[in-house]
């Protein structure tokens, strides 16, 4: 039995004057401008070099939209899509892939320019979380990723005529069709559980950056472990997705990411103890600046 229900119609465009922007365009875009920011901010607080970390962000923008695009192409294959899933501009993009394909260009990047690539993505790391926050914003507002049908009081309730995100077409439904109740159905809200999980996220790396003595990297394999397991365990809630085995491509992705945090905090701390330990993050984007003016990489 459903006690009560979140609902509330989706939100697809913004209209400023005579522009129609798709909101969750508009909120991708402010999590990448917001995460940029505060990475930025910390490296410049450190004395780094500022121009040479926005030439990383550059590449690490394009080869995120790259691969946020691209890193659905496996599941679209496993469904049955034929060559049109290779498309740039149709189909499904990835957080995930986003975050592959930004970390991978901007670590080409920043090898390119000398730019000692440990210290900068622990610089990077509470951005990236902030971006995750702002960006499920758009999810939320167009009713993006739904999960399974809920009891629970949060889940979203589907009301007929609600226009949803293409992928949960199948959810909608006429006056006629509803339930006793009204709704469609309630399904969980996942984007939602991924925005708290990481605004958690955001926090904790805040506070071990500014309390906890953690070697160069770690605060990047913290994020990269917390989120790529928060996404394989959350995945569990979704339906639909395509499966390789008992898990879908997204919580393969996770699994990986995740499994490959923990192993970087794991070697990290097994290193000699000639690598010194930073007190804090700062420390470590003051690492950058030392190691790029003497030329040796991390």
């Amino acid at each position: 039995m459903i006690l009560t229900a979140l609902s509330y119609p989706p939100i697809r465009t913004l209209h400023l004057g005579g522009f129609h922007l798709s909101i969750h365009g508009v909120f991708i875009g402010l999590g990448i401008i917001g995460g940029g920011w505060i990475a930025t901010r910390r490296v410049a607080r450190a004395g780094g070099d500022v121009v040479a970390y926005q030439a990383v962000l550059t590449y690490a923008v394009i080869g995120a939209l790259i691969g946020a695009r691209y890193l659905t192409v496996p599941a679209a294959l496993l469904n049955g899509a034929g060559w049109e899933a290779l498309s740039p501009l149709s189909g499904n993009f990835s957080i995930l892939g986003g975050f592959t394909g930004g970390i991978l260009a901007g670590w080409w990047r920043m090898r390119a320019l000398e730019v000692p690539v440990l210290p900068t993505l622990d610089a990077s790391a509470p951005g990236l979380a902030l971006g995750t926050v702002i960006g499920r914003l758009g999810c939320l507002a167009i009713v993006e990723h739904l999960g399974k049908a809920t009891s629970l009081p949060w889940g979203y309730g589907v009301k007929p005529g609600y226009d949803l995100a293409p992928q949960h077409a199948a959810l909608e439904c006429t006056a006629a069709q509803a339930g006793s109740n009204g709704l469609c159905g309630v399904y969980h809200p996942v984007a939602a559980y991924d925005l708290i999980g990481a605004a958690v996220l955001l926090l904790v790396l805040v506070v071990a950056a500014r309390r906890i003595s953690l070697r160069t990297g770690q605060l990047f394999g913290l994020w990269m472990a917390w989120y790529g397991l928060q996404r394989f365990l959350l995945d569990f809630l979704r339906s639909g997705d395509a499966t390789i085995g008992p898990i879908t491509w997204n919580q393969l992705s996770g699994l990986i990411g995740g499994l490959a945090g923990l192993a970087l905090l794991w070697w990290l701390a097994l290193r000699p103890s000639g690598d010194v330990p930073m007190s804090n993050a700062a420390d470590a984007a003051r690492a950058l600046v030392a190691d790029r003016g003497s030329g040796n990489g991390p």
